[in-house]
């Protein structure tokens, strides 16, 4: 038998073999979560940092230990429990048993001091708040469409992203309150995205190497006179917060490449939320935040 008859007897026989073949099974479509309307997948798929984080590391390496040595205060003898404030309403009285029974007077938790430092409390930087809030939004929801673009690129964040059911992503901002001719409440008035973990970090190494150095006649952060109260809810709160320009946002790398893409470029706030509490907290996180080479300067 010639070789060209077998290749013919062995491609005819491979050719029915493949039409008597099964078919493969049609796939389940994948469900979609009614809520983000994005396909569920069969499986849990649950994501893992890909890499160290650089501003991470030099946070644990160096300036916890720093921050523990700045603000340290040896004392000597136990300190004295707080004075306790009168409540409102006697607390055994059966009348006002399950009304709110506030402390009188102003409200206490600015006056307190801060606790004392361990290695257990030290201060950290909790979470970082990126708010934008779009004046256009009031008459066409549709104009949120390019803030939450970006703030997706900047945060890499959405909603139980990689498996992880705390993680939030972009939320949409609504009025609270009633503004005659202006603001309704429960309409969209803006977004904002919380940035926790690994992220937080990245966003805050992009900011200081690749934004604030770029920004023309930005002298630093400004903080309050040096004769300013420590007890105003502002300086006991520690959190520190800023503002960009519309124009800072084409800075960042993750919207610079692809700015086209983006209806503009719209201004935001950005909000560093410490663990600290109390007075001059607002002082410990400057300190907290110059460590990671945040410029500062007194008004």
């Amino acid at each position: 038998m010639s070789t060209a008859r077998v290749a013919h007897s062995v491609g005819h026989t491979a050719a029915r073999r493949g039409r008597l073949a099964k078919l493969p099974l049609p796939r389940k479509t994948l469900q979609h979560d009614p809520k983000t309307r994005l396909p569920i997948p069969h499986v849990n798929v649950i994501l893992q940092d890909t890499h160290q984080s650089r501003v991470s590391d030099h946070y644990y390496t160096t300036i916890r230990d720093n921050l523990m040595y700045m603000s340290y205060i040896h004392d000597a003898t136990p300190r004295k429990p707080p004075r306790q404030i009168r409540l409102a309403y006697n607390p055994d009285d059966p009348y006002v048993k399950n009304r709110h029974n506030p402390p009188v007077g102003v409200p206490q938790w600015t006056r307190q001091p801060l606790p004392p430092v361990t290695p257990e409390n030290v201060l950290e930087l909790d979470r970082i708040q990126l708010h934008c809030f779009l004046r256009e939004s009031i008459t066409s929801r549709s104009n949120l469409l390019g803030p939450i673009m970006a703030f997706r690129a900047l945060s890499g964040d959405s909603f139980q992203a990689g498996g992880r059911r705390t993680s939030e992503g972009v939320q949409i901002v609504r009025g609270k309150k009633q503004v005659q001719g202006w603001v309704r409440r429960g309409i969209p008035v803006g977004v904002k995205v919380d940035l926790k973990g690994p992220k937080m970090y990245d966003f805050l190494g992009t900011l200081v190497d690749f934004v604030l150095p770029r920004l023309r006649e930005f002298p630093g952060l400004v903080l309050p006179a040096q004769s300013s109260l420590l007890t105003s809810p502002s300086a006991a709160s520690g959190v520190i917060s800023f503002g960009l320009e519309p124009m800072a946002m084409g800075l960042f790398p993750q919207i610079e490449f692809n700015l086209d893409a983006y209806p503009k470029s719209y201004g935001f706030h950005i909000h560093f939320i410490t663990s600290a509490r109390g007075e001059g907290a607002q002082n410990r996180a400057a300190a907290l935040l110059s460590g990671f080479q945040v410029p500062f300067v007194r008004a």
